[in-house]
C-alpha cells in the first residue's frame, strides 16, 4: 500500500493557520455594542473633568475674559484629556493644580486608554488566549484525541458523550481550519493539522492522552498517524477505522489495538437487515448509545464475584478475564472473578430530574456506566 507523506486535505492549509490548538471562547459581543460601551465610558470620563473644573472654577485663569464659565470648562477638558493644551485657561490657584495632578491626570490617562481601546483589547486578547492555553495544556490528562472529524469523527464523539465523557476531556485534530472552526462552535478544542505530523500530535498533548480515535478519511494515513501516535504514547488506547479490510492487519502493526472496518461493518449490517429487518434494527440499536438498548462493559461487582453468568443482574455477552475474550456459554466464564470485566446489554438510563416530593427514585444505574440494569423475565 503507498504511504503518501502528507493527507491530501492537508496541503490545503494555510501557513498561518497550520499547528494551531483552538480553546472554545465564549461569544463575542456585537461590534456596534462595543463601541458605544467605549463611547459612553469616554462621555462619562468627559463629564467627570468638567464637574471638577467647574467646581473649582474660580482657581482658573481664562486669558480672553478672566472667568470660567460652564463652555469653558467643557473646552478645558476637551483640550486637557486630548493632551491638546492650548494653554488659554490654566489653573493657577494651589487646589486646580492638586486637583490636576491627582483626579484630572488619572482622568486623561483613561481617556487615552478607552481611545486606544481596540489595540489594547487586541492585546488583552491574545495574552487570555496564550493564558487559558497554558492553564489547558497543563490541565489535560488522560483525554481523548479524535483524529478527524468526518462523519465517523463525529459520530464517535456523540458515542463518547453518551457514555459520559465531558467535552473539556476530548481533543480534536483536523487538517481543514473550517472543521476546526465548527468543533470549536461545538465546546470542543481543535488542533488544525496534519495528523501525521508528531509536533501536530504533541499540541494535543497525545504523551498524556489515555486513548486515540482516528477517523481518517484514507486508510494510509491512518497507518501513519498510528505509528506517530504509539511512537510518542506507548500506554494510550488506539482505535482506527479503516474503509478497506485488507488495510487492518497494517494498523494492528502499526499500533492500533482495535480495527474497525467501516465498509465491511455495514456491508455487514446491510445483509443481516436484509435476511432480518427485526435484527438489523437491534443491532443498531445497539450500536447508538444512550438511547434504547446499550452495550457496555462495565466491572464485576461485589456481590457477584463467585456466581454464575446467568445470576448477574443483566444480559452478560462475554467476560474479559485479562486478555481472553470468553462467551457467555463458555464453561470457564463461571464462577466469576472480582477482576472480570463484563460486556453486557442494558437499557439506557433516562435523563436524571430533580428530586420531586411523592415521586418514585429513579431506578439504581450499574457501576461505571450510568446505564439501567435489565431485569430477567423471571426476576
Amino acid at each position: 500500500m503507498k504511504l503518501p507523506l502528507h493527507d491530501a486535505a492537508a496541503r490545503e492549509v494555510p501557513e498561518d493557520r497550520s499547528h494551531r490548538v483552538m480553546l472554545p471562547r465564549r461569544a463575542p459581543k456585537a461590534p456596534l455594542r462595543q463601541v458605544g460601551r467605549r463611547l459612553l465610558m469616554a462621555l462619562l470620563v468627559l463629564l467627570a473633568t468638567v464637574f471638577i473644573v467647574w467646581m473649582d472654577r474660580d482657581e482658573y485663569h481664562d486669558n480672553a475674559n478672566g472667568t470660567v464659565d460652564l463652555l469653558d470648562c467643557f473646552y478645558y477638558a476637551t483640550v486637557t484629556l486630548s493632551t491638546t493644551g492650548y494653554g488659554d485657561i490654566v489653573p493657577y490657584g494651589d487646589s486646580a493644580r492638586l486637583l490636576n495632578i491627582l483626579l484630572i491626570t488619572p482622568l486623561r490617562v483613561l481617556f487615552l486608554i478607552i481611545l486606544v481601546g481596540t489595540t489594547l483589547e487586541v492585546l488583552t486578547e491574545r495574552t487570555r488566549e496564550q493564558w487559558q492555553l497554558k492553564r489547558w495544556r497543563n490541565a489535560l490528562r488522560d483525554h481523548t484525541v479524535i483524529v478527524g472529524f468526518g462523519t465517523k469523527g463525529r459520530s464517535a464523539v456523540q458515542t463518547l458523550r453518551a457514555t459520559g465523557l465531558s467535552r473539556d476531556r476530548i481533543v480534536i485534530v483536523d487538517p481543514s481550519s473550517k472543521v476546526i472552526d465548527a468543533a470549536v462552535a461545538e465546546g470542543y478544542a481543535g488542533v488544525v493539522g496534519d495528523a501525521t505530523r508528531s509536533d501536530v500530535l504533541l499540541r494535543a498533548e497525545i504523551q498524556r492522552a489515555h486513548q486515540v480515535v482516528i477517523a481518517t478519511q484514507r486508510d494510509d494515513t491512518a497507518v501513519l498517524v498510528s505509528l506517530t501516535a504509539r511512537q510518542l504514547n506507548k500506554k494510550a488506547t488506539i482505535v482506527a477505522a479503516v474503509r478497506e479490510e485488507e488495510n487492518a492487519p497494517l494498523l494492528r502493526q502499526s499500533g492500533a489495538d482495535s480495527v474497525i472496518t467501516s465498509a465491511s461493518a455495514a456491508g455487514r449490517l446491510l445483509g443481516l437487515s436484509v435476511h432480518s429487518p427485526s435484527a438489523g434494527t437491534v443491532m443498531e440499536d445497539l450500536i447508538q448509545q444512550g438511547s434504547g438498548l446499550d452495550l457496555v462493559e462495565r466491572p464485576v461487582v461485589k456481590s457477584e464475584v463467585g456466581k454464575s453468568v446467568r445470576d448477574t443482574a443483566d444480559l452478560v455477552v462475554s467476560v474479559l478475564r485479562g486478555h481472553r475474550l470468553l462467551g457467555y456459554d463458555d464453561p470457564a466464564a463461571s464462577p466469576l472473578q472480582s477482576t472480570d470485566r463484563l460486556i453486557t446489554i442494558v437499557r439506557a438510563a433516562a435523563t436524571e430530574e430533580p428530586d420531586v416530593p411523592g415521586k418514585q427514585p429513579a431506578k439504581p444505574t450499574l457501576p461505571g456506566t450510568g446505564v439501567s440494569p435489565m431485569r430477567r423475565l423471571d426476576e
